[in-house]
């Protein structure tokens, strides 16, 4: 099975509290949604986050993504 062949994330959206090197759960959920695609990230395979805007990553190219939209990068 690829990726892509997962089915639909069962369960509704968690807020979470994005520290630096880990993050706290404010509301309770099954997954997270990235900021740069609005692709769902389990909350077990999520790695990437930005403490500063308080946002969830999907990969390493959305954080990019995202730093240059703000003009960081």
């Amino acid at each position: 099975m690829n990726i892509s062949d997962r089915p639909p994330m069962p369960g509704q959206e968690a807020a979470l509290d994005y520290g630096h090197g880990e993050f706290r759960v404010v509301r309770p959920g099954a997954f997270v949604r990235c900021a740069v695609t609005g692709a769902p990230i389990r909350i077990e395979e999520l790695r990437y986050w930005s403490v500063d805007w308080q946002e969830a990553y999907a990969s390493p190219e959305a954080v990019q993504l995202r730093l240059r939209r703000a003009g960081r990068a």
